[in-house]
């Protein structure tokens, strides 16, 4: 029996759906809050228990989510048990040593391109996949892994990738990392982990400067990498290019997806498969029918208002994600409802994001969720920003009547935070008009 304390975060979630899948007899304990990450536990029929220790028993093998603190009551009782207890990264590089593990690393898209990757090997040979949006998935006779792989606090290099892909290389997680030199020096060992090859976003600033002992594979734009997209039309339906392997036509692609970002993502995708030796009509067919990760871009359209929820919390996130927006509803106000996430990451990019949320018609800004990180009197606040963008206010959970007043508008809501109930009740409200 697998017990999972913490188990409905995004990636423990994931990893139990996985165990079960693989045979496993397994339940787990969180909060009594709905997350949207519950979706693939319930359809498993795995049990979700609120914590207790009377819950923890002898034989358990336990699972410790990275959000779960020594002083949680079914830790303590595990301990005194003397069971075995796996951190979330033990149990996941266990999972990397017994496939042929892609991992898709990177301050922002892994999420996306880990989707779009399951997504494509998943239909052409068989794949299982752990993927930061709660989703899990597998079978003992697939050959591929393809795992989301988080830098924060250096958890990917506990993993043994076949395949390790940078899609980018950012400074985040300031609360950890002490500046971009720290960051690289992370991804330059998580690199040289890999057994086969790298696979990396060439147009990226830093991922040439990573010392590699291992074959290095760059895609994107620039016309320097080994695997580039050309003929690239971006279009209120998508994104359609051209592929070309050290100057060899590859093939074409119709991505449904908005933004460089997201070419970017599907470039990391079909670098693989080329690596791999699929044929390139039939990823591109794959590719085409590619609906999107969980919380990334997901659309509800509502009588003329289109909704759109987005985990963006990044100052590259939350711009990318805004331009997407721009590209595919041109015609459009554009709203945006930010919850900042960190008092770190706030303050250190607070210009940024003055800057990025300036540009829309009309920003609300939430209380910023300090999730990991407690509030000291000098923190910056939201206040500090809506003071610098014009056309800005402050809302709440409780105040979707202030969005009300929007017509033949985009509502972007970003956060990696549940804001869900905000979001919900707006869609009630206008479904009620």
């Amino acid at each position: 029996m697998y017990y999972l304390i913490g188990i409905k975060g995004s990636g423990m979630s994931a990893l139990a759906s996985i165990l079960f899948d693989l045979g496993y007899e397994v339940e787990g304990s969180d909060v009594e809050k709905h997350f949207f990450t519950e979706e693939g536990l319930t359809k498993r029929g795995i049990k979700i228990l609120p914590y207790n220790k009377e819950n923890i028993k002898e034989g358990m093998t336990i699972i410790k989510g990275n959000s779960i603190r020594e002083d949680n009551e079914e830790l303590i009782k595990a301990n005194e048990l003397n069971l075995t207890i796996h951190t979330y990264q033990e149990m996941v590089a266990k999972l990397t040593r017994m496939f042929e593990t892609i991992t898709i690393a990177g301050c922002h898209g892994k999420t996306s391109t880990s989707a779009l990757l399951s997504h494509v090997l998943g239909n052409l040979k068989g794949a299982n996949c752990l993927i930061g949006d709660g989703t899990g998935r597998a079978d003992k006779e697939n050959k591929y892994f393809v795992l989301e792989a988080c830098e924060y606090k250096r958890h990917f290099l506990e993993y043994s990738p076949y395949y390790a892909i940078i899609t980018n290389i950012e400074l985040d997680h300031v609360d950890y990392f002490q500046n971009i030199d720290d960051v690289i020096d992370a991804y330059q060992e998580y690199a040289n982990n890999a057994e086969k090859m790298v696979i990396a976003c060439g147009d990226d600033q830093y991922t040439h400067s990573l010392e590699i002992n291992k074959p290095i594979f760059y895609y994107g734009l620039d016309e320097d990498n080994d695997i580039i997209a050309k003929d690239v039309n971006y279009s209120v339906t998508g994104t359609s290019f051209d592929v070309f392997v050290e100057d060899n036509y590859y093939g074409h692609f119709d991505l449904p997806l908005y933004g460089k970002h997201q070419l970017l993502n599907a470039l990391a995708v079909i670098s693989v498969c080329y690596y791999e030796r699929l044929e390139a009509k039939e990823v591109a067919k794959q590719i085409k029918t590619f609906s999107g990760a969980k919380r990334r871009f997901t659309e509800t359209i509502v009588k003329d208002n289109v909704i759109i929820d987005d985990y963006a919390h990044h100052p590259t996130e939350v711009k990318v994600t805004i331009k997407a927006a721009r590209q595919k509803y041109d015609s459009k106000e554009l709203v945006v409802v930010f919850q900042p996430h960190t008092f770190t990451r706030t303050k250190e990019f607070a210009k940024d994001y003055i800057e990025i949320l300036s540009t829309v018609d009309k920003a609300y800004i939430m209380d910023i969720h300090g999730s990991r990180e407690n509030k000291q009197e000098d923190d910056i606040t939201s206040e500090d920003l809506i003071n610098n963008i014009p056309n800005s206010e402050h809302i709440s959970l409780d105040e979707a009547d202030k969005l009300m007043k929007h017509q033949n508008a985009v509502i972007l809501f970003m956060s990696p935070n549940d804001i869900s109930p905000l979001e919900n009740d707006y869609i009630k409200k206008l479904e009620d008009l």
